[in-house]
């Protein structure tokens, strides 16, 4: 059998995490162990658990590959950025404060954050649709990423809708398992395989002959296509994915709920260093073999690719990468598991967000507002396992990854990241400028991926698609990370402008209760 050594290496990690959710999972039933672990989780649990949903295939595949065509070695700021802002920094500013009051007013969810801050049902009804329907893309996303690096890695003979069924079914197994609990302690095994994967991995390649070792790295360095000379669109183009894949994680919902479960301040702390760490090797080493792709790819070697796959042809660079440095099988079943580890555990992450915002801020605050709590975990776990399989679906078109995330990123930070963070340490924030601000940075965000449904519906057509030169609607489809940045920043001055007119006309917004008030039972 072709890869016996790859299935082998599969197959023990699909029973150690079916054994880690058995075990992690028994006894938790309510919603609070669903969503929030019993808010009992230490620093290397909620640290691995955040770093693990920031990365996946998509991450190492769609993003890796694209920023290094398009920027060289340069595209290594991105995972430095990552790690800095998006780790470092967002632990830092957010995860304290985020604890301290989710804890003490019981918080389950972001949309049940807005409502409580700003005292609107309204808020947590629209929220709760928004993220749930933006977060459909990002979970393709993840499917696409590994369906892409199996597709060249093993033999052309297997599907890869098969590898698009195992995170699938894995993700749903910790879903219906218990939740946050059982996702937490997979997490931290599947962050464990994360980092034995990236270190073997940049060993190898550095080692390979395609690259050279040391030598080789820094004389690609030095030529003209390794770091390049960008020009003044391309820095903005490389600024905006930094930014978006940053500051980008600030206000997306999945990566904010990560803060609700922490144990207590000293956890946090230490989260705050283990996070960064991850996050730096397993970003900074993802964009680094990205970056490599025109010292390991021979130009016919690209053309081929952007031959087989006109519309997203950089989604292959990177599993072309890994074909052309010959890895050995051990260390192909270990690449294959790493992505599959990070693939899983971001598509739980977003599955257990989108559901449990649906079930309990929109289903059970609007029309089943006497459900039980057993009764709500049951239909969070239900509306889970149909989130992956619309998930799926979606991913089967052929739309890029680096798009399809894009687009969520965009949509989501763009509407929540500002009346989620600067309510932390702002009191004058009230609900006009929370709403101007969500609908500013919703509005904002929504064009690119305007361009791309109208074309993947048939209302415009995509000259790229054709081989042709990109046209308004290919262009503008692709410019997801600019309007992503671009919708933050107007959020965030809206918002903090709108508060002020409306506090200066005397509609000030008093809401101490969310600063220093305790709700006893969960």
């Amino acid at each position: 059998m072709d890869n016996l050594v790859v299935w082998i290496t599969i197959g023990v990690y699909i029973v150690l995490i079916a054994v880690v959710g058995i075990i992690a999972g028994k006894g938790k039933k309510s919603v609070a162990d669903l969503t929030v672990g019993g808010r009992n989780a230490g620093a290397w649990l909620s640290a691995l658990s955040y770093g693990t949903a920031y990365f996946s295939a998509v991450m190492f595949v769609g993003y890796a590959g694209g920023t290094g065509f398009g920027f060289g070695m340069w595209g290594i700021l991105a995972g430095i950025g990552n790690a800095a802002f998006g780790a470092w920094l967002a632990w830092a500013v957010l995860a304290r404060r985020t604890r301290d009051v989710t804890q003490r007013l019981k918080i389950k969810t972001m949309p049940q954050y807005l409502e409580k801050r700003y005292q609107s049902g309204s808020m947590r009804v629209f929220s709760a649709l928004v993220i749930f329907i933006f977060l459909v893309p990002y979970s393709a996303s993840v499917y696409k990423g590994i369906a892409s690096i199996s597709k060249v890695m093993l033999s052309e003979n297997i599907s890869d809708k098969l590898w698009l069924v195992i995170i699938a079914v894995v993700a749903m197994l910790i879903l219906v398992f218990g939740g946050y609990v059982v996702q937490a302690r997979a997490d931290f095994v599947q962050g464990i395989m994360m980092i034995i994967g990236m270190v073997a991995l940049l060993a190898f390649i550095i080692r390979s002959s395609q690259v050279g070792g040391p030598a080789g790295i820094i004389e690609y360095v030095k030529s003209d296509i390794g770091l390049p000379a960008l020009k003044g669109p391309q820095w903005v183009a490389l600024i905006s994915l930094v930014l978006m894949t940053s500051f980008g994680t600030w206000g997306l919902p999945h990566m904010i709920q990560k803060y609700f479960g922490i144990k207590s301040d000293r956890q946090a702390k230490m989260g705050t260093v283990i996070s960064t760490l991850f996050c730096l090797l397993i970003a900074g080493g993802g964009y680094f073999i990205g970056s490599l792709v025109f010292k390991i790819l021979t130009p016919s070697t690209i053309d081929g690719l952007k031959a087989q796959y006109p519309q997203n042809f950089k989604d292959y660079l990177v599993p072309t990468i890994l074909k052309t440095v010959q890895l050995p099988d051990i260390l192909v079943g270990l690449t294959l598991v790493m992505l599959i580890a990070a693939s899983v555990t971001t598509l739980c992450s977003l599955s257990l967000t989108a559901s449990s915002v649906l079930s309990l801020d929109f289903i059970k605050s609007s029309f089943k507002k006497d459900m039980g709590d057993k009764s709500a975990a049951n239909m969070t776990k239900i509306i889970g396992v149909l989130f992956i399989v619309v998930s799926y679906i979606v991913a089967n078109t052929k739309t890029p990854i680096l798009d399809m995330m894009a687009y969520s990123w965009g949509i989501l930070s763009g509407s929540f990241l500002a009346p989620y963070a600067i309510a932390l340490f702002w009191k004058g924030l009230n609900k006009a400028g929370a709403w101007a601000g969500i609908l500013v940075g919703f509005c904002v965000a929504l064009p690119p991926a305007v361009a791309k449904m109208a074309m993947v519906l048939g209302f415009a057509e995509s000259s790229a698609a054709a081989g042709g030169p990109p046209n308004a609607f290919d262009a503008l489809a692709g410019k997801g990370p600019n309007y992503a940045v671009l919708a933050m920043l107007c959020s965030i001055a809206v918002c903090v402008v709108v508060s002020l007119i409306a506090n200066a006309a005397g509609k000030k917004q008093d809401n101490e209760f969310f600063y220093t008030g305790v709700v006893q039972a969960e």
